[in-house]
């Protein structure tokens, strides 16, 4: 069977499989001619790049495996955290500091699924213990402040006289990231792993049974997922210049990229960008409401949650896929070809 007719997404071809995230990361490298001239325009799309990543992160651990991890904003501030102590207080160039930071996170995200399935812990179980990490990691901020200056925050000295500093640089860097992780995830829905996760997701048993290695796998997608959140929360540090526990609590984080996911479509490819940017633009046209920003947040949250309960990238690719199958069935079919006529050849 040639290699473009073969069934699944294993055997898509790479253009077409791919293609998505040039028209994405084509279409996002625009913005700056839009928002170039405001900084805080600036701030908010970063903003809004930056909850991306985080969400394709997360998409890799729950959307991939089902791995409940309520702890997005405490691997993001493993690794933000880390990296402006390694650099600041101890010297270390910046991206050594990142790499180290993001493997800090890595290693802690690996060992947190090591544990829920060597307990053999649910989702919901699952989502207990990494909440009790994320609330541990806060108490640890605020109590060391000689380190991480309690809550009055810390100053991030590294990068600021870099093109991190910079008002547009920064948006491009983060874009990257996001292309980045998004090939990153397609590579993995192409590759054997990405057939072992959608197992686990649909019927862990039925996974088991067929020779999936549920340990191994879970550990593998905790452990990646948790290295990219901890690398964006270590380029933000970086980049912002000033962070605090509040930029990596859980109301601020996690709260936000479980609803970006969500909304967006859990295990789809786009999902988590398509969230980030719908929230990042509802969050800028309800802040001028003041009072009622919150009861317009939620009204709208709730339409469209109900509206589209599997997300809109699974809806979309849903109707669109419909629609295609109702072209094929209304257009004419060429008519069939007479048989041959037997002849008979006289002796």
């Amino acid at each position: 069977m040639p290699r473009a007719a073969t069934v699944g997404r294993a055997g898509t071809p790479a253009v077409r499989a791919y293609a998505p995230i040039v028209v994405t990361g084509a279409l996002a490298a625009l913005l700056p001619l839009r928002y170039g001239d405001s900084r805080a325009m600036m701030g908010v799309v970063i903003g809004g790049v930056l909850f991306a990543a985080y969400t394709i992160g997360f998409n890799v651990i729950f959307g991939s495996t089902g791995q409940l991890f309520l702890c997005t904003g405490a691997l993001a501030g493993l690794g933000g955290y880390g990296s402006a102590i390694l650099s600041d207080r101890h010297g270390i160039p910046m991206v050594l500091s990142m790499v180290l930071a993001s493997l800090a996170a890595a290693v802690a995200g690996g060992l947190l699924s090591w544990v829920a399935v060597s307990r053999s812990l649910g989702v919901i179980f699952t989502g207990i213990v990494t909440l009790a990490f994320s609330l541990s990691f806060e108490n640890l901020l605020l109590g060391k402040r000689d380190l991480t200056g309690g809550e009055t925050g810390l100053v991030v000295a590294a990068g600021s006289d870099t093109f991190l500093g910079e008002q547009v640089a920064p948006f491009y860097v983060f874009l990257g990231l996001v292309v980045a992780y998004l090939a990153v995830y397609r590579a993995l829905q192409r590759s054997h792993l990405g057939w072992a996760f959608r197992a686990l997701r649909e019927d862990e048993i039925a996974a088991e049974l067929a020779g999936v290695d549920v340990k191994r796998y879970r550990v593998v997608a905790g452990t990646l997922g948790s290295g990219m959140i901890g690398l964006a929360g270590a380029l933000y540090a970086h980049s912002e210049g000033f962070i605090s526990p509040r930029t990596f609590s859980f109301g601020e984080v996690d709260v936000l990229v479980i609803v970006m996911l969500a909304f967006g479509g859990i295990g789809s490819l786009l999902g988590p960008v398509v969230g980030a940017a719908v929230y990042t633009v509802l969050e800028e046209w309800i802040d001028s409401f003041d009072e009622y920003r919150l009861i317009i947040y939620g009204s709208v949250i709730l339409v469209l949650f109900l509206t589209l309960p599997r997300g809109v990238v699974p809806t979309v690719l849903a109707f669109v896929g419909r629609l295609r199958r109702w072209w094929r069935a209304r257009r004419p079919r060429a008519p069939a070809a007479p048989p041959p006529i037997a002849t008979i050849t006289p002796r």
